[in-house]
């Protein structure tokens, strides 16, 4: 064990024993007993939570579109060891996987390495952007943002592999810490609302997103989605996970914390099967996100990695910068950098 697990073994301990089995979970206005649900009263009206298990695997198999290219040349680049202070340098490595580094801290968001968002890694959707960073060549991580269990956000090889090397202190919501622990990984779970300490000063909020979950048939909606706000001087980080617009208070309620120097939006796959899903916002709801936030800066995520919907690959960051200069804001506030290009924010 070195001094970077020492940090935070009082954390990884919180992760083994104190974590609230669903069964002691009370109900509420997103908890009916057995399942989470929204509580802005919309579930899936329309999008991939309406399709049945075959309709799924079919689009699986052969989507109703393929006008993306194969593959997308990327550099995989190498991050520095740590960043201290409030500078921040942030690095896209594909779909939802966002490395943060600042105030000494190395935080991943939705840790996503594998070829394939499916099941089984010989049929599904294929990766075309490898990912911005190998996984071998990231920085010790001290804190893992995982949003929700769907395959394409939990990729359970890249968790062990991480897990294992590192020791992070892993954040999720109520029920994917059961997923978790039966590969032999720790994670804290939380309720909307919840917070964990990461050290003084610095904690990691779950917040409310608008979505669906499901890891293996059966288990629809028995693990909670969610978002986070990472407390830090200078300025929170808020990742929305992945969301739909809902009543788009969420991002209102995560504004309670504090001001938000970055905000990580998703502004991908929003047109399933060529019909707009409510489960994932797209650009322009991001750019509201981002008006009801108060962010100083955001960065676009969950577009160009996998052919998940209907859109062009570069549709999503093109339909932003217009959907920017519409509500005449700053393009340089909203980025949607490479896989593996760093942003510095000082």
């Amino acid at each position: 064990m070195t001094l970077a697990h020492l940090r935070y073994a009082p954390l990884l301990l919180l992760a083994g024993c104190a974590t609230p089995s669903l069964k002691t979970v009370p109900p509420s206005d997103h908890f009916d007993g057995t399942r989470f649900f929204n509580p802005d009263g919309v579930q899936g009206s329309s999008g991939e939570q309406k399709q049945g298990p075959i309709a799924l695997f079919r689009n699986l198999v052969k989507p109703p579109y393929r006008t993306w290219p194969k593959s997308v040349p990327v550099t995989p680049s190498h991050p520095p060891a740590r960043v201290d202070g409030q500078t921040m340098r942030v690095t896209w490595i594909g779909h939802s996987t966002m490395l943060v580094q600042t105030q000494g801290l190395n935080i991943l968001t939705d840790p996503l390495w594998v070829q394939r968002a499916s099941p089984v890694q010989f049929l599904g959707v294929k990766r075309v952007r490898q990912p911005g960073v190998r996984i071998a060549d990231l920085p010790r991580i001290d804190l893992i943002l995982l949003s929700h269990d769907h395959r394409d956000h939990l990729d359970m090889t890249a968790m062990r592999r991480l897990w294992h090397r590192d020791r992070p202190l892993i954040v999720t919501g109520l029920g994917t810490d059961q997923i978790l622990r039966r590969s032999g990984i720790h994670a804290v779970s939380r309720d909307w609302g919840g917070r964990v300490a990461l050290r003084t000063g610095i904690d990691v909020i779950v917040d409310r997103a608008h979505h669906w979950s499901e890891y293996d048939p059966g288990d629809r909606n028995k693990t909670l989605w969610a978002g986070f706000t990472v407390t830090l001087p200078g300025g929170n980080l808020y990742f929305a996970g992945d969301t739909g617009p809902g009543d788009m208070r969420w991002a209102t309620e995560a504004r309670a914390a504090g001001p938000v120097r970055l905000a990580i939006l998703p502004i991908g796959a929003y047109h399933f099967a060529g019909h707009e899903t409510d489960n994932h916002i797209g650009p322009d709801q991001a750019v509201t996100a981002f008006e009801q936030l108060g962010a100083a800066y955001a960065i676009g995520v969950h577009w160009g990695t996998f052919e998940l919907t209907a859109e062009g690959i570069d549709e999503p960051p093109e339909h932003l910068r217009s959907a920017l200069a519409r509500e005449h804001i700053e393009a340089g506030r909203f980025r949607t950098p490479g896989a593996g290009e760093a942003w510095v924010i000082e």
